[in-house]
């Protein structure tokens, strides 16, 4: 309960002092988890490839989001 205390609470702040850069979706829960994780948990790789990881994977949700939108748009009820 803590741990997911923690990432509600660091996903408000960055929601709400930091807008997304345009293209990325705003970071979840579960993005910070990864992010804290392979960046101060388990260093597996250096920070810069872990960050631009997170950035493709953010961009490919927002496209993802956006052709969904789309398709629900043009698809009668």
């Amino acid at each position: 309960m803590l741990a997911h205390a923690f990432l509600a609470a660091a996903t408000a702040h960055e929601r709400d002092h930091h807008a997304a850069p345009e293209g990325l979706i705003p970071l979840t829960c579960n993005e910070i988890q990864h992010l804290f994780t392979t960046l101060i948990v388990q260093p597996v790789r250096d920070a810069a490839h872990r960050l631009h990881w997170s950035d493709w994977r953010r961009r490919h949700q927002a496209r993802a989001r956006t052709a969904h939108y789309r398709w629900q748009a043009t698809t009668p009820p």
